[in-house]
């Protein structure tokens, strides 16, 4: 199933894509893409429904975040073995945690927003898990089992903010708009390895990533059950994976910061696009 949440900010209606393209509402099944939803038995109850006798919503309305009410937006940086060689950092020994502010999600298509005083904000492209079946302390062999499905994610940070400003890299990443995330949560049954996916970056169509997730460090089993030995998690919680090489800050031999008027296009295979037009703030 491909789930999604379409309509303005703040009103989204919880919709799945049929396999005829459509869009169609669920909003007499469910509440939200949230949640309990993303449970096993809130999937089963979505997998039992009659996709074709549901309402078509207009399919050129805006895309929203595709989970909602997120609890926690966990991110893995430098996953990537060759990211981290772009980056002139050693391979992590274990995976490195930061949070990214809930507050920064936004649509798949809405406008990423450079914020004040940034001089060196920078794109990734990442492999997004969504949380289905709650738990803590999860055994590897156990955490497949508590995916609901994946997403794409476009980590955008501000370098600046990351490194130089003191303290962790949480300032560089929570921003506002800093966290496209969707179109769709695409459920694990149609993401059968999800270690051999490709993803790839373009900013005003030139391609900076392209890259695979089986160079990721870290693969997916065992940053779920990692992550569970220091915090729960919960049914809508988001973990992004990590990015691949070709970032912005990675560029030789000058780096290539994002700034207004660039256009970010990016994809996941089956997991679809994202399209952003950047803006200054206030702009």
């Amino acid at each position: 199933m491909k789930l999604l949440r379409v309509g303005a900010k703040g009103a989204e209606k919880p919709a799945i894509l049929h396999t005829d393209g459509s869009v169609r509402d669920l909003s007499a099944v469910v509440t939200d893409i949230a949640g309990d939803v993303l449970t096993p038995e809130g999937l089963d109850k979505l997998a039992g429904v009659d996709v074709s006798s549901l309402p078509v919503l207009d399919g050129n309305q805006r895309i929203g975040p595709c989970v909602g009410n997120v609890g926690k937006f966990i991110c893995i940086g430098l996953n990537y073995a060759d990211h981290a060689a772009e980056s002139n950092m050693p391979i992590p020994k274990e995976p490195i945690i930061f949070m990214k502010a809930t507050s920064a999600i936004i649509g798949p298509n809405d406008d990423v927003i450079i914020p004040k005083n940034s001089d060196k904000p920078d794109w990734e492209v990442e492999l997004g898990i969504v949380i289905g079946k709650p738990g803590v302390y999860i055994e590897q062999a156990d955490a497949m089992d508590h995916v609901a499905g994946y997403c794409l994610i476009n980590d955008v940070s501000e370098r600046t903010f990351q490194m130089d400003r003191g303290g962790t890299w949480d300032k560089g990443k929570g921003s506002d708009t800093f966290g496209p995330i969707g179109p769709w949560v695409v459920t694990k049954d149609e993401v059968p390895d999800p270690q051999n996916l490709n993803l790839w970056l373009e900013v005003d169509g030139k391609r900076y990533q392209n890259g695979n997730t089986r160079t990721m460090i870290f693969d997916v089993k065992t940053i779920v059950s990692y992550v569970s030995q220091f915090m729960s998690l919960q049914p809508g919680d988001i973990i992004s994976t990590g990015t691949p090489p070709g970032v912005g800050m990675g560029i030789k031999p000058e780096p290539v910061w994002l700034k207004p008027g660039n256009v970010m296009r990016l994809g996941i295979d089956g997991l679809g696009e994202q399209t952003q037009n950047v803006k200054a703030w206030n702009a």
